[in-house]
């Protein structure tokens, strides 16, 4: 049954919780969603390179230019931030909404740095019934600020191009939060190289794929009067020097086959642990191919489930902090097969289901 606007009260839900508070010493992290094994080696020495010029301010043109070229844009299209939780901050110091509405289950800073700002915030429920699929006509006609992930985290859905290009009207901004597209084989449903939508703001992370999170940098895409808004709300050399590096880096085309090939791997990473998931009665996987380097299961209990898990050396993400899920979702990220079968060895053992192969 679908589930219609909810006023943005906290409901319950801890808006500020994120996985890397699941992760301890010792522990195999299933909560975070950055790759392992990054950054790589060649990119750590980009970086590392960068550090003799710490001496002068950042200078963001030429990132800005690789990223602008990467996507067929003109620079004025392109804001580097630090990481995408800026861009959401700068989202909601720069606009003014009279009916902001974030589409749920969905990460959940874009709610909390709009109800930060001051600003009234609905929020759109998708139904697990419907797969957490998209369904345009919930989103109210008269919403000037709508934002949605895709894919989202956490329910790893992966939204057609065409339903969200559906929500695109005159008078609104529409919010795409890309930040897992890269790892998403050819990218297929981006929206960050259009720029014919109009009121478009799609946001890129390069923590994920790169292993970039202690570094913070990601970036914006949208029409030169929404940069422009954007940056005069943002503090002046919010982007390091190493961070600049990296963007640079990360835009070159050796590097972009790096990530594809990556994408293709998580692809089949992620086909090992469903197929694995399918052992377990009573445990279902949210939506029909996911589509993002995690997912998202509902299993009765658990919420003792991932305790059990912690005492089994494995950490997974407790999802009920998000808007529209509850105590029987858990977030688990996409590992290689051998980490994989560790983990499904021990989901058997606190589940008492499922062969432990």
């Amino acid at each position: 049954m679908r589930t219609p606007t909810e006023p943005a009260a906290h409901g319950g839900y801890d808006l500020g919780h994120h996985g890397d508070t699941e992760v301890g010493d010792g522990l195999v992290d299933l909560a975070v969603n950055v790759r392992t094994g990054t950054p790589p080696r060649w990119l750590a020495e980009r970086i590392a390179a960068s550090l003799t010029g710490l001496a002068a301010y950042p200078d963001g043109r030429a990132a800005r230019h690789a990223v602008a070229v990467r996507h067929g844009r003109p620079d004025a299209e392109v804001l580097l931030t630090a990481g995408a939780a800026e861009a959401f901050v700068l989202l909601a110091r720069a606009l003014t909404p009279c009916r902001a509405v974030v589409v749920h289950p969905q990460f959940t800073e874009p709610e909390a740095a709009l109800r930060a700002a001051g600003h009234p915030v609905e929020r759109v429920l998708l139904a697990a019934s419907d797969g957490f699929l998209l369904d345009p006509a919930l989103v109210p006609p008269d919403a000037d600020l709508v934002v949605v992930g895709n894919p989202t985290n956490p329910t790893s859905v992966l939204h057609p191009a065409s339903l969200l290009r559906r929500l695109a009207r005159p008078g609104r901004t529409l919010v795409v939060d890309e930040a897992f597209m890269d790892a998403v084989p050819g990218e297929r449903e981006a929206l960050a190289d259009r720029r014919d939508v109009p009121g478009l703001v799609v946001l890129r992370s390069l923590t994920k794929t790169w292993g970039l999170a202690g570094l913070r940098i990601g970036y914006v895409l949208a029409e030169p009067a929404s940069i422009a808004a954007l940056e005069r709300a943002q503090p002046l050399w919010a982007v390091s020097t190493p961070a600049l590096a990296a963007a640079r880096a990360c835009m070159e085309p050796e590097a972009l086959a790096e990530a594809a090939r990556a994408a293709g791997t998580v692809a089949a990473d992620r086909a090992h642990l469903l197929a694995r998931l399918r052992d377990f009665d009573g445990l279902e996987v949210a939506g029909d191919r996911p589509a993002a380097p995690f997912v998202l299961l509902r299993l009765p209990g658990a919420a003792q489930v991932r305790l059990d898990l912690r005492a089994l050396g494995y950490a997974v993400r407790r999802a009920d902090t998000f808007p529209g899920l509850g105590p029987d979702w858990l977030r688990v990220a996409v590992r290689d097969r051998a980490t994989t079968d560790g983990f499904v060895t021990a989901l058997s053992g606190a589940t008492g289901r499922g062969p432990a192969r």
